[in-house]
């Protein structure tokens, strides 16, 4: 909700994304009065962010145009149905909507790829988030990528747990990534190293906005260098074979076969 609902800063959030070497963009699709009463502290924020159906849309073709993907973050069945209007790619799920199984049932009838987060989500509620999405005892069923995440605004980086990206990768049989809540690029790039095959991190224009999110996002010089980060642990990682490398073919010769 970084675009404060300027459709014009929405744009150029879009534009700088792809600029930047993000390979997709994340909006939130809802209607404020179907997500909190409007007697709740966040009511007003929420309401100044929303975007319209129509401005939504021009911000996917946008992406069709610039090449990078959009979607979205439904909070209501209103708000699915238009996103099926528009054919998006994939449905997020908020850590907050996890153990909302109406909802999730509701994404799980467009037979579409969805992302969910695991923020304050217990081992039994993960379960139940399963098989409201469609998913079944023997793992199939649902084609759905896990985010760990912590839900906490911004999170120091001592309680980022990134251990939990491992337990989800033995317990998950789909792939795991990482939602980001801390300042900077030192955490989310040791998620890569612990697992995270995708990271999600706020993005803004200018961290010294006024708003809920500016200042624990990454502003486009700190998106380049999270893109280039992760692409230089991928590197160091590398592919899990066993074989002679490229770097150990000087040391063939010394070998010592019995």
């Amino acid at each position: 909700i970084n675009h404060d609902g300027d459709m014009g800063k929405a744009v150029e959030l879009v534009r700088q994304a792809k600029t930047s070497g993000a390979d997709s963009v994340k909006l939130q699709t809802y209607v404020t009065e179907h997500r909190v009463p409007k007697k709740h502290p966040v009511y007003e924020t929420l309401k100044q962010c929303e975007l319209s159906h129509e401005e939504q849309k021009e911000l996917f073709d946008l992406g069709k145009e610039l090449g990078i993907t959009v979607f979205s973050t439904p909070f209501d069945d209103e708000s699915v149905e238009f996103l099926e209007s528009i054919n998006t790619p994939v449905y997020k799920i908020a850590s907050f909507d996890s153990v909302n199984t109406k909802l999730l049932s509701k994404v799980s009838s467009t037979n579409k790829p969805v992302i969910m987060s695991t923020g304050m989500t217990s081992l039994d509620e993960l379960g139940l988030a399963w098989k409201a999405l469609g998913g079944k005892d023997d793992g199939t069923g649902c084609d759905l990528l896990l985010m760990h995440c912590v839900s906490s605004y911004p999170l120091e980086d001592t309680q980022a747990n990134l251990s939990l990206i491992s337990y989800l990768n033995s317990i998950h049989g789909g792939p795991v990534g990482y939602s980001d809540h801390t300042i900077g690029t030192k955490i989310p790039l040791l998620a890569v190293a612990a697992g995270a095959t995708l990271i999600e991190k706020h993005f803004t224009l200018d961290v010294n906005s006024v708003g809920p999110d500016h200042s624990m996002s990454a502003d486009p010089k700190t998106l380049i260098e999270l893109v280039n980060g992760v692409r230089w642990v991928e590197d160091v990682l590398g592919a899990r074979e066993m074989r002679v490398r490229d770097a150990e073919k000087e040391a063939v010769g010394y070998r010592r076969p019995s």
